[in-house]
Formats: structure tokens, sequence, C-alpha cells
């Protein structure tokens, strides 16, 4: 087995597992943020968190199997090291920006949700006088 295929098996060995761990932790902690989203409509809120997490696998591993090919051959240990950065790198970069942009995304429709939400208007402050006048 040359360096080239034990870069190709560390970065599977490390991405999938990276990706998996992110959508669980994405997926546990998303629940109150999308619940506040969604005007507290437990429903609505797990089914789009679980959409999201399918959605974020789809994407991501979809990701790291199109960026699996290395531009050169890997000739040393120090060469599976800089190539191995270089993935995994751009592999994090991706599942971060992923990340703030549904945060992005949801904290708009949530703003949005509040600001349609129907309000009760504001007790007349004059009502007392009024009633009983002096």
């Amino acid at each position: 087995m040359n360096y080239t295929v034990i870069t190709y098996i560390a970065y599977l060995v490390i991405a999938v597992p990276l990706t998996i761990w992110v959508a669980k932790t994405l997926h546990k902690n998303g629940r109150v943020f999308l619940l506040k989203s969604m005007n507290n409509d437990e429903n609505l809120a797990d089914s789009v968190n679980h959409l999201l997490v399918v959605g974020f696998y789809l994407v991501n591993l979809g990701f790291v199997s199109l960026y699996l090919k290395l531009e050169s051959r890997v000739e040393n240990i120090s060469g599976i090291f800089e190539a191995l950065s270089a993935k995994l790198g751009v592999v994090m970069l991706v599942l971060g920006g992923m990340h703030f942009f549904n945060i992005y995304l949801f904290s708009r429709l949530g703003r949005k949700n509040c600001d349609t939400a129907p309000t009760t208007p504001p007790a007349y402050a004059g009502w007392n006088k009024e009633v009983n006048p002096k």
C-alpha cells in the first residue's frame, strides 16, 4: 500500500466521523433555536431539524467524496500530513460555512415570524379617565 492510498483512507476515516459528529451536534443543540424560529411549533421544528440533518449529510458527504482525489502523488509521511491538513481544512471550512448559513437563515426566519406574529394592542392608558372623569 502506498502513501497516497494511506492518505485517502486517513482522510475518509477523519472526514466522515467529523461530518457525523457535527450533524449530531447541530441536530441536538439546534432544536431550541428552531423552536424559537418556528413560534414554538414542536412538530414543525423537529421536522425541519431532521430535514436539515439529512440535507447536511447529503451535501457534506457528497463534498467529502468529490474532494477525495489528490492533485499529486504522496511520496512520504510528511506528504500525508500536508495533504490531510489541506483536505480536512477545506472540509471543516465548508462544514462551518454551512452551519453559519443555516443559523443566518433561521435567525432571519425567526425575526420575520416575530414581525408578523399577532400582538395584542397595549391597554389604553386613558380608559380610567373617561370612565371616571374628575
